[in-house]
């Protein structure tokens, strides 16, 4: 009984969770976008090279999903030592009380694959929108 108390409590956060979500993906968005444009006469190059422009956008999607990997590794690592202090620490000075530590491993394996997977999709638009100009015109220098 508890427990359902405490999380309707926290509505507020979970939906500040989604929220946060999305603003992360829009950053994941936004830096391979202007990772992608300034990238254009290395993708040009690579192009001359024999390169297609799928097989860049998954070299590109994979690095946005490596990026994504080591985000969610440390998010995960940080929030567990959090969780930990504020569960053994932080609770137990302030409130005089605590609780047993469950780490829902399951679900925080679904959210981080979850979330490298966006993160990839994400990277491979901001590549192929940075990959339509021609290959002659994206290693031509600007003068």
């Amino acid at each position: 009984m508890s427990l359902v108390l405490f999380d309707r409590t926290f509505a507020v956060t979970y939906a500040l969770e989604g929220v946060t979500i999305l603003i992360g993906l829009f950053g994941v968005a936004a830096s391979f976008g202007a990772l992608a444009a300034a990238r254009r006469r290395e993708f040009g190059m690579l192009r001359h090279i024999g390169m297609t422009r799928r097989q860049i956008a998954a070299m590109l999607g994979i690095e946005g999903a490596f990026i994504a990997a080591l985000g969610v590794m440390a998010g995960l690592a940080l929030g567990g030592v959090i969780g930990v202090v504020l569960i053994e620490i932080v609770n137990r000075q302030s409130f005089h009380w605590s609780m047993d530590l469950s780490v829902p491993i399951g679900g925080l394996a679904l959210f981080g694959t979850t979330m490298v997977a966006l993160a990839a999709l994400v990277s491979i638009a901001a590549a192929r929108r940075a990959m339509q100009t021609e290959a002659v015109r994206a290693v031509r220098e600007d003068w």
